[in-house]
Order: C-alpha cells, then structure tokens, then sequence
C-alpha cells in the first residue's frame, strides 16, 4: 500500500485521493512512511492498558459498557465506542450469562407455611425492606459444598451468606444471622423474608427466627424460577462471574474466593439496575438523601 501511494505521489496525483480510492487513510500512510505512529494510535494503546486493567481487577467479566462506565467513574475521558472498538479489536469479551436454573430445592410436605407475600414484585423503596434468598451448590476436589445468601432487594446488597459443607438448616440461618447483624436498628418499619419452599427454610428453627427477629416471612412456590427470580438472578450471576469452570482444590481456598468475590460484589460491581454504581454506594446515597426526594427511591427488577 505505501509502495503504491509513494508511486502516485511521485507521478503527481494527492495522497488524500489515492489514498481515499484505495479505502485508506492519509495519516496511515504517513504513519507507515516515517515509522510514526499516529498520535490515535499512541492515545489507544494508553486506553487499552487502563480498559485491560479494568476488566482483570473485575473478575475478566465486564462487558464494554461496564468498563466504560468504570472508566468514567475514574474521570477517564472516553467514549464508549472506542472502548467497545478496542475491547473488540484485542478479544476482550466480558463474561457470558449461562441463564440455566440451579436445582437445590427440596420441599418439605410438613414445613411450616407461610404465604406468598412479594407475587413476583421484586421492588423496594428502602434498605431493608425486602430480602431474598437461596443457595447454590459449589465443587472443590474436596468435595460439593454450598453457598447461601440473603440479599438486600433495595440495594442488591448481599446482606449475609454462609458456605457449608451440608444442606441442613444452619446453612441457611447462619446466612439469615448475618444479615439480621446488618439491618439498620431503631428503625420499627416492616422486613419481608422471602425465598422458595426448601424444606431449610420452613423448618421450625428458621421460621422461628423470622419471628423472634419481627420479620415477616415469605415464601414463592416450589420449582418455579420466577417465584425467586432476583435470587436466581444472583446466582446466575455468581456462576459467571467467580465460578465458571474453575474448580477449587480445597474448601478453605473456595471460601476465600467466595469471601472476596462478595467484598467486590458489594463495594465494587457496577449494578445496572443502580444506574451502574455498586451496592454499597447505593445505600450511602439513600442514607443522604432526603425524604422528599424521589430520584433513588424506588429499586427495579432488573439485574
């Protein structure tokens, strides 16, 4: 290509022409004659080092909205077409969701009943108002173990979790427990706990606990998804992002994994339903504002 604008300049005809009917540009020209390189180019390389720094520090998961957005948040001056372009252009590609359910539910015919108190409206116009949970299975060469959680629905915020080695009830109370020690007190405003049918979470003791604690328990029903579909929504996400393929060798190192993935969850992921800012900021900026202010009131349903 340079041989043949160098020829055509030499003959008298416009670099811009010849390299326009060549579908080229005059400043690649110039860039490839002198060994320069373009100051676009010298500026993409710099961006490529923070948009790579970005998406290794969040789990090699963000998409190239999410790190634009990232960016922003560190005043990085960008578009998110350029982003988009150079995640492209170097196979940076954020983690695909796997959007399969995660089975772990086993109903109990003789737990206690509670009634259905959300009906699919994962809304909340305040921390601690509405709480969900569940639990999913993990592997690790030691064996399968599990990880329960309860998250706050306002926020997104995982308010408590607990990872096990057993599916009896504690692994889900010691999750409930965590929580309890996080929600704000002496506030007397009603606290919905919701989750499916697992027989964890009718038993006697868990039920019992919602009751000492003045939380009102909630439950979907069994085998259906979209009766707990945020909390399958978290899992989802947990799956993708810290799980995938990977298989511990130890629980302990699992449990590791599981403790700082949560902290970034919490402190760092950039939620779209938040208008990309993490949970705990979330919370903070509620805690600010006043009461007659409506912009962050109300929390979505979506991821």
């Amino acid at each position: 290509m340079s041989a043949f604008v160098t020829k055509q300049k030499a003959a008298g005809f416009a670099v811009e022409l010849t390299c326009r009917s060549i579908g080229t540009s005059a400043s690649a020209y110039y860039q490839r004659a002198t060994g320069q390189r373009s100051t676009r180019a010298v500026e993409d390389q710099r961006l490529l080092v923070e948009i790579g720094r970005v998406f290794k520090a969040n789990y090699e998961c963000y998409g190239s909205l999410r790190v634009y957005k990232a960016l922003r948040r560190e005043g990085v001056q960008v578009g998110r077409g350029r982003v988009e372009r150079l995640m492209a252009a170097n196979g940076l590609v954020g983690a695909k969701r796997r959007g399969r359910a995660w089975k772990t539910t086993v109903a109990d015919p003789e737990g206690c009943e509670r009634p259905d108190l959300v009906n699919r409206d994962f809304t909340a116009e305040r921390p601690d108002a509405l709480w969900i949970a569940d639990f999913t299975y993990l592997r690790s060469w030691e064996g399968v173990g599990f990880f329960s959680f309860v998250l706050d629905v306002y926020s997104r915020r995982c308010v408590g979790w607990q990872l096990s080695g057993n599916m009896r009830t504690d692994l889900v109370l010691d999750a409930l427990r965590m929580a309890l020690a996080t929600r704000r007190h002496g506030a007397d405003l009603q606290l919905v706990h919701h989750s499916d049918r697992g027989s964890q979470y009718t038993s006697f003791d868990f039920t019992q606990a919602l009751h000492d604690n003045d939380v009102l328990g909630s439950l979907g029903s069994t085998g259906d998804a979209y009766d707990n579909a945020m909390a399958e929504s978290f899992v989802d996400s947990f799956k993708t992002e810290l799980i995938r393929d990977r298989v511990w060798k130890t629980r302990t190192q699992l449990e590791l994994a599981v403790v700082e993935w949560v902290g970034w969850y919490n402190h760092a992921r950039l939620h779209s339903a938040l208008k990309h800012i993490p949970p705990i900021e979330y919370e903070a900026l509620y805690a600010r504002q006043d009461d007659s202010s409506p912009h962050l009131i109300k929390s979505g349903d979506s991821k």
